[in-house]
């Protein structure tokens, strides 16, 4: 049995997506995953299960799409990957709310940076599969584009860490 954390797209986000975390938690448990918490409103949940990666994402998938009338993008990280992705964080010393792991389904493309428009203060680094973002002036006045994180999900640093905590203890 394994601990995974899944992140949903655009889920309570600018009043878009509205999806109570209790039913969040409802639905995983029918899916049959265990030990199963969110946290925050933002869609993360933590739980447990005997199925793949690619597995619980194409679940969770055809379950949020049957409840919201369209599909909801899920990206899934086991409970070792979580915690690598906050140890490889390229901006340890720079404050953990302005700086971002952007979950992608695979590595970024080799032209990732070459894609990115309206950069000035922010910093990026690529990742395993994941595109890592300082934004020096906060993210509210931010013009940056990566086109590569198109179909995405971002989490801040804190909220990373919360995550592979909440994962560890499964």
């Amino acid at each position: 049995m394994g601990a995974f954390v899944a992140l949903l797209r655009a889920v309570n986000v600018g009043g878009t997506g509205k999806l109570p975390m209790t039913e969040l938690e409802a639905m995983c448990e029918e899916l049959g995953f265990g030990a199963v918490r969110t946290y925050i409103a933002s869609g993360n949940v933590v739980f447990t299960s005997r199925k793949s990666e690619a597995a619980i994402k194409a679940a969770l998938e055809k379950r949020l799409h049957a409840y919201a009338g369209a599909p909801v993008g899920v990206l899934v990280r086991s409970a070792t990957e979580v915690a690598e992705i906050l140890a490889h964080n390229p901006f340890p010393k720079m404050a953990p709310n302005r700086t971002v792991a952007i979950f992608l389904d695979k590595a970024p493309p080799a032209d990732t940076l070459a894609g990115i428009r309206g950069q000035k203060a922010e910093e990026i680094k690529l990742g395993r599969r994941e595109i890592y973002v300082h934004y020096g002036e906060g993210m509210g006045t931010s013009k940056l584009a990566i086109l590569a994180a198109k179909t995405s999900t971002a989490r801040n640093m804190n909220t990373i860490a919360t995550l592979a905590k909440m994962a560890a203890e499964l």
